[in-house]
């Protein structure tokens, strides 16, 4: 008497998880392809969702930085030889004498504000982090967002009613008497603070919600102090973002100008003020192209700024990530 043979399936011991090497040839052979196309025809789809930013970026920012490059390489319309002439005056002449010493004071007064914005938003976004009342936090974070959009002329009015020479403080104070004076370089400074800090405690909020609890008891575990574990710890991986801050904040301080050019005027030279002076003609006639270079300038001194501050923020993503 003969027993027939079992059938030996096939199609099951594909899923197998430990199936021989028929299963694997079968996988290896039929999946692959439609999970390849599914992944290109998602990359060209991102791709063409980002074109009309691309477009945007192009036509907002790339055609006027052409024009400003351009412009400041050659002579203006209202020039005695005629315009759209090469020359290097324009450049010559944004690096030398009043516009170079606009230029020194807008560095000197950008970095300052920027960073004792930085130095003073930190414990505050701080303890807004660690507050254990949420109404704080939110109350915190929407009047930030507002002072931090309050700026020109109406911040300009708010600070000469408050704390200029005839302002209810001054007098109540007797500031004038010690000397103080709001349209001066220490003037324009708290000025700036004013929407430069609230800038700050939006800007590292969320970096500081990236550390995590772990790291702290993992140093508290250790026998470190609180100064050792925001030494060692904290601040490290958080000197990336800490340094994203600041540049926001000197570019933002660096490319004001209504609020100074309505509290200070000329007392305070500023970049800024030198290139509405020279589109307008109040220094000398035929230098509209003069405030293309100055223009010009400005944009080298943020290129260079974010040069340094991409490859750290790459750094940062990987630990607050």
């Amino acid at each position: 008497m003969t027993t027939a043979p079992t059938p030996v399936p096939t199609t099951p011991a594909a899923t197998e998880p430990g199936g021989g090497a028929g299963a694997s040839t079968a996988t290896d052979t039929t999946t692959p392809t439609p999970r390849r196309r599914s992944r290109l025809r998602i990359g060209g789809g991102s791709w063409l969702a980002t074109a009309p930013l691309f477009a945007f970026f192009a036509i907002g920012f790339g055609l006027p930085a052409v024009a400003i490059v351009i412009g400041a390489f050659t002579t203006s319309t209202d020039a005695e030889g005629g315009g759209g002439q090469f020359t290097l005056d324009n450049i010559t002449a944004s690096v030398q004498g009043a516009y170079w010493t606009a230029m020194v004071s807008s560095l000197k007064l950008s970095a300052l504000t920027a960073l004792l914005s930085t130095v003073i938003g930190l414990p505050i976004a701080q303890a807004v982090v660690t507050s254990r009342f949420t109404w704080l936090r939110q109350a915190v974070l929407t009047a930030s967002g507002v002072l931090a959009n309050f700026g020109g002329l109406p911040l300009a009015f708010a600070f000469v009613a408050t704390l200029g020479n005839a302002g209810e403080v001054t007098e109540l104070l007797h500031l004038t008497d010690h000397g103080w004076s709001l349209y001066t370089f220490t003037g324009l400074t708290i000025v700036y603070l004013y929407f430069l800090i609230p800038l700050m405690v939006l800007t590292i909020t969320p970096a500081l919600d990236g550390l995590r609890v772990q790291w702290r008891e993992a140093a508290h575990n250790n026998r470190a102090t609180t100064f050792q574990y925001w030494r060692h710890v904290a601040l490290p991986i958080l000197l990336p973002s800490l340094l994203g801050g600041f540049v926001l904040l000197f570019g933002s301080a660096f490319a004001a100008y209504a609020t100074a050019a309505a509290m200070v005027g000329a007392t305070v030279p500023l970049v800024s003020r030198s290139i509405a002076d020279a589109l307008s003609g109040n220094v000398l006639v035929g230098q509209g192209n003069l405030a293309l270079a100055l223009s010009l300038n400005m944009i080298v001194v943020a290129v260079l700024v974010m040069a340094v501050y991409l490859p750290l923020q790459r750094r940062s993503a990987r630990w607050l990530s």
